[in-house]
């Protein structure tokens, strides 16, 4: 069982300046408000590294794991998958795409939710999905925004 969504903003900036803002690892909690810390971050970003962030949500604060897929700023693809720290199967597989856009950067993300236990597939993983698509992916996404336009144009 699978349980997909996406979503698209548009950053008045470059292409170059919000792959950069996403795949700084220690600075995703500066745009994602449900992140509250990177636990470990990798040596260095590549297909392969693993990194873990702390979340709140919900009243409810867990670790969770994520490791790259697939890792392109020519084509501005960022792919990586995550699951819990805590041993439970469930897993969720995260795209971006950037591209240029008259207006200065599409940016695209998806999400794929695999509930690996009964209550994840009947009840919490329809719950968290609605939670992603309402609140906070376009939350996510205006953040990634403002702290993009911010960041420094090289490095």
């Amino acid at each position: 069982m699978s349980i997909t969504g996406s979503a698209t903003a548009v950053v008045p900036t470059t292409p170059e300046a919000v792959f950069r803002t996403l795949t700084k690892v220690e600075g995703l909690p500066s745009w994602n408000d449900k992140m509250t810390r990177v636990v470990e971050e990798p040596e260095s970003l590549r297909p392969g590294a693993e990194w873990v962030v702390e979340f709140h949500v919900l009243g409810r604060t867990w670790r969770s794991r994520s490791v790259v897929d697939e890792l392109d700023p020519a084509r501005g693809r960022f792919a990586y998958r995550s699951r819990t720290d805590d041993g439970n199967p469930s897993e969720a597989t995260w795209t971006w795409g950037v591209v240029a856009d008259p207006a200065g950067t599409r940016v695209t993300v998806g999400w794929s939710l695999r509930p690996g236990t009964f209550w994840r597939r009947v009840l919490l993983g329809r719950i968290r999905a609605r939670q992603l698509a309402r609140n906070e992916v376009p939350a996510s996404l205006a953040a990634l925004a403002a702290a993009s336009v911010l960041a420094p144009t090289t490095g």
